[in-house]
């Protein structure tokens, strides 16, 4: 098993879903939902000149928000290539780009200490050998689907993406993560799972090449991944298998679609998206926010206004992101609250959801806290005990008497989400 502590350390990361989806701009699975054929759709690769691509731009943007690594999808279900693979002609080399644009990526972000990952489709409906099937691609309700069949042979395509998987991981350098997408075997007849990407061989076939990388779940091969991938929710709490915590990452949107889309209006804000993030962590996961760049290889002003927001807040809020994950069971967790705890320091970090009156309530905590303070400004908040804070005045404590009370100020400080910092002892 790769050593994952550099993944559980960064816990938060930039998804970029980029290629010739970006032209059409109403969704990555453009050619899916709406069954657009490769002779239709082969416009856009004769188009694709994203002439104000700047990865420098995009690495910076990434690095303010407070992200610690990426994941560029190197190839979607529609078969692009964004490197100058050796094995296809439908890649970024022979558009108007004419050129790799995933190196100037890669260095990009590693140039900014950003660790580099790559997102890889299993699927392809564009490869001449990759059989079609009613489930997923632009042939699925095709009448002519048989015929388009005929000749294609799955293995010759799992010996194409094997291949493709080998220049990517021998040509970049160190690769961090491998985020392959995706199995669906369990949708039949026609499903395509481990049997028709070889996995197995895939699989020994990355750790030979790539010993540390953390690889996803998406295989269908049981016990061979690193992290699991919930995708657009949030976990009820710390994803386990068979009983037994994981590592895990939640991929999510800044709205309802991956690739750009110009129309799409469903976006979240910064708050929102701040608030998932201290969730995952809080829950001992990462988060992969994803941006989708235009066409003209920019990302568009929705994504750089959140991703600016998020990083006014992670500037003075980051060590209660980094190296923090779920609080010990023992700690009860406030109302309205979400606890990270990072265990290197010993200090628990306080996400105050609504800002309460005066007093913030901590049960079990008493005599554990040695200092607190708020986390954006360092300015100290007192502790007291639950007895003291009471003052004979609210009643009965329930029997619970091992509380700590901090007092707050009035007003609400004014960052997205406060947080108090606690020194425990």
């Amino acid at each position: 098993m790769p050593d994952s502590t550099w993944f559980t350390q960064s816990r938060f990361g930039l998804f970029i879903h980029w290629g010739l989806y970006a032209l059409p701009a109403r969704h990555e699975w453009v050619k899916h939902k709406e069954e657009i054929p490769d002779e239709i759709y082969d416009q856009y690769f004769r188009r694709f000149d994203p002439d104000l691509y700047d990865p420098e731009a995009w690495a910076k943007a990434a690095g303010d928000a407070g992200m610690k690594y990426f994941v560029i999808t190197t190839k979607h279900h529609e078969g692009f290539c964004l490197w100058d693979s050796k094995l296809t002609d439908y890649k970024a080399t022979n558009t108007p780009a004419g050129r790799d644009l995933l190196r100037p990526a890669v260095d990009a972000f590693r140039g900014r200490g950003m660790h580099v990952g790559f997102y890889h489709s299993l699927i392809d409906w564009h490869h001449p050998q990759y059989v079609l099937d009613k489930h997923f691609g632009p042939y699925r309700n095709a009448p002519d689907r048989d015929k388009r069949n005929k000749g294609r042979d799955q293995a010759k395509y799992a010996k194409y993406l094997h291949g493709q998987v080998r220049e990517l991981l021998s040509q970049y350098g160190e690769i961090d993560v491998l985020w392959l997408d995706f199995s669906y075997a369990r949708l039949k007849p026609g499903g395509k799972g481990r049997n028709d990407w070889q996995s197995e061989k895939l699989n020994a076939l990355i750790r030979k090449l790539q010993p540390n990388i953390m690889v996803n779940d998406r295989m269908d091969l049981p016990g061979a991944w690193d992290f699991k991938t919930p995708e657009q929710f949030q976990p009820q709490g710390w994803v386990t298998v068979d009983g037994k915590r994981v590592t895990w990452e939640a991929c999510q949107t800044f709205s309802g679609s991956w690739g750009y889309h110009r129309d799409e209006a469903t976006w979240r804000s910064v708050e929102q998206l701040i608030l998932t993030l201290i969730d995952c962590v809080s829950k001992g996961g990462n988060l992969l926010l994803n941006v989708g760049p235009t066409g003209r290889g920019e990302f568009d002003e929705r994504a750089l206004a959140r991703l600016a927001g998020m990083g006014e807040w992670m500037r003075r809020h980051g060590r209660s992101i980094y190296g923090c994950t779920q609080a010990p069971d023992d700690i009860a967790t406030p109302q309205d609250c979400r606890l990270t705890w990072n265990p290197e320091t010993r200090r628990l970090y306080v996400h105050v959801l609504a800002w309460p009156y005066k007093h913030l309530y901590l049960p079990g905590l008493g005599g554990r806290v040695e200092y607190a303070q708020l986390l954006n400004d360092a300015s100290q908040v007192h502790l007291r005990g639950i007895e003291a804070w009471q003052h004979g005045h609210a009643g009965d404590t329930g029997g619970k008497k091992d509380g700590l009370v901090i007092e707050l100020p009035v007003v609400k400080p004014n960052v997205t989400v406060p947080v108090v910092e606690l020194f425990v002892k």
